[in-house]
């Protein structure tokens, strides 16, 4: 969400130079970026390897390196739209004067020269990253997710889900069932009965994406599928980029509150997006994406669920809601009705 700063930084600073500082894991995603000038990948498994092997001093002169390289750089403004310690540190360490910070904390305020509060339950997405970028003056008029891939990239997606399984030329739709936090997880139930009862009627296939750490999780998931044939698994199988492109591609994609949902909206796939515990977006700013979600008393509980693993709100997105917003996307109307109007 926070790629929604760079064309709005590009248009105020056309003869700016963007660097954009990103752990290995999000690297893919960023490489290639038309509007980044440098990608700077944190070489931090590199540096953990070294202290648990106890090389400290060549640990110490490995980091001390790239802090020189950083501020070689010559930067003058550094954004810190993560607002951690881990990501204020390379902020202070870049030499920038000025330090602009999202709702610092961890300490992290103390290294910025500036503060821009992080506001909660603003029903708009990216709205934390729009205030950013009011703060630093942009126009914001057209402030949507950049997140570009190109037709090598597609290209390539297409190749790959064609080596697994997929039927060339076929349509496919893309679910994104898994997260980090229980409370934002749809129930397995209500994914087996919308691809067995649902999906699996359609002449689309279905790809499951997920990260290296949703293995287990997507097996146990895919036990309850009746016609395992129409389902393709990449859950592990792809970097940011590959799935970036595959959602790209996709005749709908269905998620909970994970990036690759968010990934969908920025790619203007057909969006079905599931929340519950964390506050949504209603406001999506996308001619094609919606958020399922009724409000609960309990709700937002984010971190802190009350409910005891009953997890009503994901309940209470039925199966037969969710398909029939997906008939609709998939005729290209947009969804009017609510939970309780069924």
């Amino acid at each position: 969400m926070a790629s929604a700063i760079l064309p709005a930084l590009k248009n105020k600073y056309p003869n700016s130079r963007l660097i954009w500082l990103a752990e290995p894991v999000a690297a893919s995603l960023l490489k290639g970026h038309p509007l980044i000038d440098k990608l700077i990948v944190l070489p931090r498994d590199e540096w953990k390897s070294m202290w648990k092997k106890k090389q400290y001093i060549r640990c110490f002169k490995a980091v001390s390196a790239f802090v020189k390289a950083l501020k070689r750089e010559d930067i003058d403004l550094a954004i810190d739209a993560q607002g951690l310690l881990k990501s204020g540190l390379w902020a202070w360490f870049s030499g920038a004067q000025q330090r602009v910070g999202l709702g610092s904390k961890e300490g992290s305020q103390y290294l910025m020269t500036e503060l821009v509060e992080r506001l909660p339950d603003d029903p708009e997405i990216c709205s934390e990253y729009r205030d950013l970028a009011n703060y630093l003056k942009l126009d914001t008029q057209q402030f949507f997710m950049s997140m570009p891939v190109d037709a090598a990239d597609i290209k390539a997606s297409q190749q790959t889900l064609i080596e697994h399984g997929l039927e060339p030329n076929l349509p496919y739709i893309v679910i994104c069932p898994f997260t980090t936090r229980a409370q934002k997880h749809w129930i397995d139930q209500h994914w087996h009965t919308l691809f067995n009862q649902y999906l699996a009627k359609q002449p689309a296939q279905t790809v499951v994406l997920g990260g290296p750490g949703d293995l287990e999780p997507s097996k146990t998931l895919l036990e309850g599928i009746k016609q395992p044939e129409k389902i393709i698994n990449m859950v592990g199988k792809t970097s940011l980029k590959q799935a970036a492109a595959l959602i790209k591609s996709a005749q709908l994609l269905i998620g909970v509150d994970t990036g690759l949902t968010h990934m969908g909206i920025a790619q203007q796939t057909p969006t079905l997006a599931i929340f519950g515990s964390t506050f949504p977006y209603k406001i999506t700013n996308s001619p094609t994406a919606k958020v399922l979600y009724e409000q609960q008393e309990c709700a937002p509980c984010r971190r802190k669920p009350s409910c005891q693993g009953a997890f009503t709100c994901m309940w209470q997105v039925t199966p037969e809601y969710v398909w029939l917003n997906a008939q609709q996307w998939l005729l290209g109307q947009t969804a009017k009705l609510s939970i309780s109007e069924l």
